[in-house]
C-alpha cells in the first residue's frame, strides 16, 4: 500500500477494502466506504506466520462531517488463516524476488568474493543473520499464512465498552468450534435493528453472544459520555505529558497528537 519495498514481503502493508457493510445504506448516516477503510486499516493489510504475534486489537476512530455531526467507529483486528494457495504461492515469489535483491545488493556493495565475506561474518553475526531470516521469511511447505481482517462496528454514540465487548464475543463466535446458540445474522440483525439507543440518564441491557451487555446514557444535565478508560491515556502519555496537555487546553494552545 505504500513505498515500502525495502522490507521483507511479510513486513509490508497491502492495500485493503470493505467486503460487506450492512444496512447498506442509511438517510441520515450515509455509509463512507473509503473512510471506513482507511480508519479500519490506517496501514493497510499485512501478513503474518505462526511465528508472529496474532492477538487481537481494538481501535476506535471518530468520523466528523462537515456540520459537525459525528458517527464512532469500533474496530476488532484479527487475523485469520489464508486458505487461497494463490495468495501463498504470491507471497513464496515475493520472497524469491526480496532475497535475490537483497543477494545483489550485498554482492554489488561488495568487491570480495562470497568466501571472504563468509568469513568475515563472525559467529555471533552469523547467529543473528540467520535468526533474523528464520523469523522474518515464509516458506510455503513449512509456515502457515495468517491476514488482517476487521470486524468495525459504527454507533451514533460513543458506547466503547459496550462495542467492544460485542465485538470480542462475536470474534470468539467465529473463531469458537462450537457454533454459538443461534446463528452469527440473529446478533448482528439484533444489534443493528432492534437495540433501542438509550434514552438520556438511562442505562440498557442487551444480549450479546454469550453474555449480556450494558450501557449507560448520561443524562441532559451530567458530563458527556466519555466511556474510554483513563488509564490507557496514562499509559500511553505519562504523567508528565498528560500534565503538559492539560496545561495546553486549559490555555488554549494548538494541540497535535502525532503518532504511528
Amino acid at each position: 500500500s505504500g513505498e515500502n519495498f525495502d522490507q521483507s514481503p511479510l513486513r509490508r502493508t497491502f492495500k485493503s477494502k470493505v467486503l460487506a457493510h450492512y444496512p447498506q445504506n442509511i438517510e441520515w448516516n450515509p455509509f463512507d466506504q473509503d473512510a471506513v477503510n482507511m480508519l479500519c486499516m490506517p496501514k493497510g493489510l499485512s501478513f503474518r506466520t505462526q511465528a508472529d504475534n496474532r492477538d487481537p486489537q481494538l481501535h476506535s476512530f471518530i468520523i466528523t462531517r462537515e456540520d459537525g455531526s459525528r458517527t464512532y467507529g469500533f474496530v476488532l483486528t484479527f487475523y485469520e488463516e489464508v486458505t487461497s494457495k494463490q495468495i501463498c504461492t504470491a507471497m513464496q515469489t515475493l520472497y524469491q524476488m526480496h532475497n535475490a535483491e537483497q543477494y545483489s545488493s550485498v554482492c554489488a556493495s561488495s568487491s570480495c568474493s562470497m568466501d571472504s565475506l563468509a568469513s568475515s561474518i563472525d559467529e555471533g553475526d552469523a547467529t543473528s543473520l540467520a535468526k533474523l531470516q528464520r523469523y522474518n521469511s515464509y516458506d510455503i511447505s513449512r509456515d502457515t499464512l495468517y491476514v488482517s481482517k476487521c470486524i468495525c462496528l459504527i454507533t451514533p454514540l460513543p458506547f466503547m465498552q459496550a462495542c467492544k465487548k460485542f465485538l470480542v464475543q462475536l470474534y470468539k463466535a467465529v473463531t469458537s468450534q462450537q457454533p454459538p446458540p443461534l446463528p452469527l445474522e440473529s446478533y448482528i440483525h439484533n444489534i443493528l435493528y432492534e437495540v433501542p439507543l438509550p434514552p438520556p440518564g438511562r442505562s440498557l441491557k442487551f444480549y450479546g453472544v454469550y453474555e449480556p451487555i450494558i450501557c449507560q446514557r448520561p443524562g441532559p444535565n451530567e458530563l458527556p459520555l466519555s466511556d474510554y478508560p483513563l488509564r490507557e491515556v496514562f499509559e500511553l502519555l505519562g504523567l508528565e505529558n498528560l500534565v503538559q496537555v492539560f496545561t495546553c487546553v486549559l490555555l488554549e494552545m494548538q494541540i497535535l497528537l502525532y503518532s504511528q
